[in-house]
C-alpha cells in the first residue's frame, strides 16, 4: 500500500520558527543572558557555562554575509550561518536569525534563535519545491477531499483548464465529454471517480492513466491527459483525501496514434496483388480511428492493367473500388446511382470541377473540404471534413482516396494531413505493384494460351481431353505445356512438358520449346532421337550464354535448362505406342478390360539441356479403348501436396475410365486441385483407337519392274472398293507407279505397298535404303527427275521417315 502521510507540525514550522530553534537571549553588549535547553542540545553548554559570556566567545568564523549592517532596533535579522563551538571542541555549522527585545537600557535587548544549518536548508529546499509545484510546476495538482472534490488545485491546472476555480467540483466535472483511453494492466473503471475512490479506498496508487477530455479553455477539441492518483494521510494514517497529478500529452498521444496507425498500415495493407482486397485494407486500417468512412476510386486504365504515362492531372472520370456501405450521398459526384446513394462499387464515377476530389487530381496534392455541422442540445458541433488524396506512384496518377469525418468531433489537422499522405503514398505503392502485376501475369497468360495449342485435332486412332490450370498465386503462369500432333500413317504424336520457373520468360521458353518438338515430330522421328536433338539445342543455347558471359555480357539463366518432357508416338494400326522421357513423371496407363491403373517402366532420361545419359525408348502394345494420361507434376505434387499421394488419387480417379474423357479430366482437377495452385498443372488424357482391317491394305512387291503395273492395279482396285470417285482412283494409281518406280531404281530387297483409308487417304512405300529422295525441277532435257514433283503437286502432303531396315516414302490425298 502507497500513501502519502501529512508533513508533521516542526516540518511545517521550520528549524528557525520560536517553538523549535534553540534560543539565547542576549543584552545590549551580546553577553548572554538566557539558555535553552534545545541551545545546550545543540552546542553542548549547559547554562552555567554559558551565561555570563559573550556570544562572540562560541562563533569561530562568520559567513561572508555576517557584517556589520545597520538595521532598525526592532528588525528581525536574516538568517546567517555560523561555525560554533561545540563544548567537546568541534565545530557546529548552524544557522541563526535575531530579533530585537527592546531598543534601550539594560536586560535583555535580543533573541538569538539557532538552528542545525544541514536541516534548515533541507527545510528551505523543501518550501521552494512546494512553492515551485504551487506556481511554477508545469504538472497539474490537485487535492481532493474524501467526498472527492476539489480543495486546492495549482496555478498550472488554473492556467490549462482556463477557469477561476475549481474547488467544490468533482474530478469528472472538471473537462467535458471526458472518457478514460487506457489505464494500468488490468481492467480500469469508466469514470474518474470511480478510479479515485478505488485509490482511496485501496491505497494503490494509479500511474499513467490516459484522460480524454475538452477543457473550458479549449473547448473545441480534444485533450489527453496522463494522469496520476495517490492516497493522502496524516501521520496517524487517516485518510484526507486524494492528489491527482495531470500532465497534457495531447500532442505525444496523437503522435503516438498515428505512428501506431502507419504500423498497421505497413503490417496489414497490400499483402496480396489484387487491387480490391488493398482498398478493403485500407479501410480496415484508417475506420474509425482516423476517419468514419473510406473511397478508393481509381482511374479505369490502372485497372485495366494498362502502361500509364505521367498524367496531365484533368482526369476527373474514375471508378469506384471500395466504400463503405451506407455511406450516404456523397457531394461532388456528377453520376451517381438511381436514387442518389452512395456509388456502387466497380461504377464509373465524374467528380465535378470544384468537388475535393477533382482538385486533388488536378493538383496532385491533398485537398480538404469543411462544413460545420447542427448545433445545438448537449451535443457539440460536428465539422463534416473531407480529404482527397492523390494516389501517385512512380510520378503517375493511380487515383484518388477519400478520408470522410462525419461523426468526429474534429477536422483533420496538418499532423493527420500528413498521415493521410504516407497511407495513400503506401497504397498507391501497393495498387501499382498490383497494376504492374496484373498486366504482367495477363500478358503473360495470353502469351502462353497464345502458345498451347487452342484446339487438339480430331484423330481417328486416339479421343483427347485435356486440363490445363495456371499457377492461381503471386508466382504467376508458368511453363507447363502439352500437345498432340498428327503423324504420317495416321500416328498420333503425343507430348507434354514442364518448364522450370513462371513468368513470362518460362511461358516464351515453353513457345521455343513447344515449337521445336513439333518440328522435329514432323521429321519422323523416334521419341528418343527426338529427345536428343532438342537436348542437343539447348546444350548450344547454353553454349552461346557461357560465350556471352566471357564477353562481359551479363544474361538470365536459361529457363529451357532442366526442362523435362515426355514424348510418345501411337501407330492405331498397329496398335504400338512408343514412349521416351527426359526427367518426367510416368504416364499413367490403364487397361480397358479391367480398369486396372499402371505406371509402366520407361527409362528415365535427364532433363533437357543437362547432357550427359543417353534417352531410350520403350514400346508399348496397347489395347484398343487404353486410357493414357500424361500430366505434369503441378497435377499431383505441391508444397503441401505429397507425391505419393497425388498419384493414388489420380489412380482412383482413372479406375472410372468407362466415364467421358471429360468427366474424368473434371474429376481429376476437382480431386487434386481443390484450391488455388501455385504451380501450372497440365493433363492430357488419351483413349486408344485402332483402325480395322478394312482401313488398312498392304502388299509385299518383288524388285521387278512389272511389278509397278501390279502394284498400281491392286492399289486402284481397292481404293474404287473404297468407294472414292475416279479422280482419286486415277490419281491414287499415279502416286503408286511413281513411289514404287522410285524404290525399284533406288533400293533393294522387299519393297512394301500399304494404303490407308484414314481422314486422308495415305499412300506409303517402304524399302531398305536409307537415302532420302529430294524433290527437284527436272531441265527441259532431262528424262527424269520429275516423279515426285508430280507427286507433290497432286497430294495434299508428302514425306520420308526412317528406320532401323530402311525407309518410308509417303503420301496423303485429302478426302472429300
Amino acid at each position: 500500500m502507497s500513501t502519502v502521510n501529512r508533513v508533521d507540525d516542526d516540518s511545517v514550522r521550520g528549524p528557525l520558527n520560536a517553538t523549535r530553534a534553540a534560543t539565547a537571549v542576549l543584552d545590549a553588549d551580546g553577553t548572554v543572558v538566557g539558555w535553552s535547553p534545545t541551545a545546550q542540545g545543540l552546542l553542548g553548554y549547559a547554562p552555567q557555562e554559558v551565561l555570563g559570556r559573550r556570544i562572540d566567545a562560541l562563533v569561530m568564523e562568520r559567513s561572508q554575509q555576517d557584517h556589520a549592517t545597520a538595521e532598525p532596533p526592532d528588525a528581525v535579522r536574516a538568517a546567517r550561518t555560523l561555525r560554533m563551538r561545540h563544548r567537546d571542541g568541534r565545530a557546529v555549522r548552524v544557522t541563526s536569525t535575531e530579533l530585537s527585545l527592546a531598543h534601550a537600557g539594560t536586560g535583555p535587548a535580543r533573541l538569538l534563535a539557532l538552528a542545525d544549518a544541514e536541516e534548515t536548508e533541507q527545510w528551505e529546499a523543501l518550501q521552494s519545491m512546494l512553492r515551485g509545484l504551487a506556481t511554477q510546476s508545469p504538472v497539474g495538482l490537485a487535492i481532493y477531499d474524501t467526498d472527492l472534490l476539489v480543495v486546492w488545485t495549482n496555478a498550472a491546472l488554473f492556467e490549462e483548464m482556463g477557469t477561476t476555480t475549481y474547488v467544490g467540483l468533482g474530478p469528472d466535472d472538471m473537462v467535458t465529454h471526458g472518457e478514460i483511453l487506457s489505464g494500468p494492466a488490468g481492467p480500469y473503471p469508466k469514470t474518474l471517480e470511480e478510479t479515485m475512490r478505488q485509490v482511496l479506498v485501496t491505497g494503490e496508487p494509479v500511474i499513467d492513466l490516459h484522460y480524454r477530455g475538452r477543457p473550458p479553455s479549449d473547448p473545441d477539441r480534444d485533450h489527453v491527459w496522463s494522469c496520476s492518483y495517490y492516497r493522502l494521510q496524516d501521520a496517524g494514517s487517516v485518510s484526507l483525501g486524494v492528489c491527482e497529478e495531470t500532465v497534457d500529452i495531447t500532442d505525444r498521444y496523437l503522435a503516438q496514434q498515428r505512428l501506431d496507425l502507419l504500423v498497421r498500415a505497413g503490417a496489414h495493407v497490400g499483402t496480396t496483388l489484387d487491387v480490391a482486397r488493398t482498398a478493403r485494407e485500407l479501410s480496415a486500417v484508417a475506420v474509425p480511428q482516423f476517419a468514419d468512412e473510406v473511397t478508393v476510386d481509381l482511374l479505369e486504365d490502372v485497372l485495366e492493367g494498362d502502361q500509364l504515362a505521367p498524367r496531365t492531372r484533368q482526369a476527373r472520370s474514375v471508378v469506384r473500388v471500395w466504400g463503405e456501405p451506407g455511406m450516404g450521398a456523397e457531394p461532388g459526384i456528377d453520376a451517381k446511382e438511381p436514387g442518389g446513394g452512395q456509388p456502387a462499387t466497380g461504377q464509373r464515377i465524374d467528380y465535378a470541377p470544384d468537388s475535393p476530389q477533382a482538385r486533388s487530381l488536378a493538383s496532385g496534392r491533398p485537398a480538404l473540404q469543411r462544413s460545420a455541422g447542427p448545433e445545438g442540445g448537449d451535443e457539440p458541433p460536428h465539422h463534416r471534413s473531407r480529404l482527397a488524396v492523390p494516389l501517385c506512384a512512380e510520378g503517375i496518377t493511380l487515383g484518388v482516396v477519400t478520408f470522410v469525418r462525419d461523426r468526429h468531433l474534429d477536422p483533420f489537422d496538418p499532423g493527420e494531413l500528413a498521415v493521410a499522405e504516407e497511407l495513400a503514398a503506401r497504397v498507391a505503392v501497393c495498387i501499382d505493384n498490383a497494376r504492374r502485376y496484373t498486366r504482367e501475369h495477363a500478358a503473360a497468360l495470353m502469351l502462353q494460351r497464345s502458345l498451347l495449342p487452342q484446339k487438339l485435332p480430331q484423330l481417328t486412332g486416339v479421343e483427347l481431353a485435356h486440363r490445363y490450370l495456371p499457377a492461381d498465386s503471386s508466382a504467376g503462369v508458368g511453363g507447363d505445356w502439352f500437345d498432340a500432333i498428327s503423324l504420317s500413317g495416321a500416328r498420333v504424336g503425343l507430348v507434354v512438358g514442364d518448364v522450370v520457373g513462371h513468368g513470362l520468360r518460362a511461358a516464351a521458353t515453353m513457345g521455343r520449346l513447344r515449337t521445336s518438338v513439333r518440328v522435329l515430330a514432323l521429321l519422323d522421328l523416334a521419341p528418343d532421337e527426338l529427345l536428343a536433338r532438342l537436348d542437343d539445342l539447348l546444350g548450344q543455347g547454353a553454349d552461346e550464354q557461357t560465350a556471352a558471359r566471357d564477353d562481359g555480357v551479363e544474361l538470365a539463366d536459361d529457363e529451357a535448362l532442366g526442362v523435362t518432357c515426355l514424348y510418345a508416338v501411337y501407330d492405331p494400326v498397329s496398335g504400338l505406342c512408343r514412349m521416351a522421357r527426359a526427367g518426367h513423371l510416368l504416364p499413367a496407363v490403364v487397361d480397358p478390360s479391367d480398369g486396372s491403373v499402371s505406371f509402366p517402366d520407361i527409362p528415365a532420361g535427364p532433363p533437357l539441356g543437362l547432357g550427359g545419359l543417353p534417352f531410350e525408348t520403350a514400346e508399348l502394345k496397347l489395347p484398343e479403348g487404353s486410357l493414357v494420361a500424361l500430366f505434369t507434376d503441378g497435377l499431383v505434387h505441391g508444397r503441401d501436396r505429397d507425391i505419393d499421394a497425388g498419384l493414388d488419387g489420380l489412380q482412383g480417379v482413372l479406375a472410372e475410365h468407362r466415364r467421358t474423357l471429360d468427366e474424368l479430366c473434371d474429376r481429376a482437377v476437382a480431386k487434386l486441385l481443390p484450391r488455388p495452385v501455385d504451380d501450372d498443372a497440365a493433363l492430357l488424357l488419351v483413349r486408344t483407337r485402332m483402325l480395322g482391317s478394312h482401313q488398312v491394305a498392304t502388299w509385299e512387291l518383288e524388285p521387278d519392274p512389272e511389278e509397278v503395273g501390279r502394284a498400281r492395279a491392286m492399289a486402284t482396285e481397292r481404293a474404287a472398293q473404297w468407294g472414292l470417285d475416279d479422280d482419286l482412283v486415277f490419281t491414287i494409281g499415279l502416286v503408286v507407279s511413281e513411289l514404287v518406280t522410285n524404290a525399284m531404281r533406288y533400293a533393294s530387297g522387299p519393297i512394301h505397298l500399304r494404303l490407308i483409308r484414314d481422314r486422308t487417304l495415305i499412300c506409303e512405300v517402304s524399302d531398305t535404303g536409307h537415302t532420302s529422295p529430294h524433290l527437284r525441277r527436272a531441265g527441259t532435257d532431262d528424262e527424269g527427275g520429275r516423279g515426285l514433283f508430280l507427286i507433290a503437286q497432286m497430294t495434299h502432303r508428302w514425306g520420308t521417315r526412317h528406320s532401323s531396315s530402311g525407309k518410308t516414302i509417303w503420301a496423303e490425298q485429302a478426302l472429300p
